[in-house]
This record gives C-alpha cells, structure tokens and sequence, in this order.
C-alpha cells in the first residue's frame, strides 16, 4: 500500500475533530516523519479545491513565507 492510499483509509471514519487534532499534533510536534501525512492531506485539500481555492492557499502561503 502506498502512503496516500494508507494515509487516506487510516483516517477514513475517523471526525473532523478527529483529523484536526492529528494534523495539529503533528505541527506542533515539528517531526520530519509527519510531512508526508500533510503533503497527503494537502494533496487532497488541493484537488478538492476549485480554483479560487487554489489562488487563496497560494496567496496564504506566500504571505506566510
């Protein structure tokens, strides 16, 4: 199993509360081992988005840089 399709059924039925709770826990954490997670989560964030969407995480990560 590759690690998009782990990460994707891993957190399948799991809440909202859930997977914001994993995604903070892995940023506060500041471990290298939890970006491919993100990036997975990105990913989907990413294709789900039209592209409005798109030009506004664009826009949020350039001004956080």
């Amino acid at each position: 199993m590759n690690i998009r399709e782990y990460i994707k059924s891993n957190f399948k039925e799991d809440s909202i509360q859930s997977i914001r709770d994993s995604i903070v826990d892995s940023i506060n954490k500041k471990e290298e081992v939890t970006l491919p997670g993100l990036g997975v989560f990105f990913e989907i964030l990413w294709n789900a988005s039209d592209q409005e969407h798109q030009e506004y995480i664009l826009t949020t990560i350039k001004k956080a840089l």
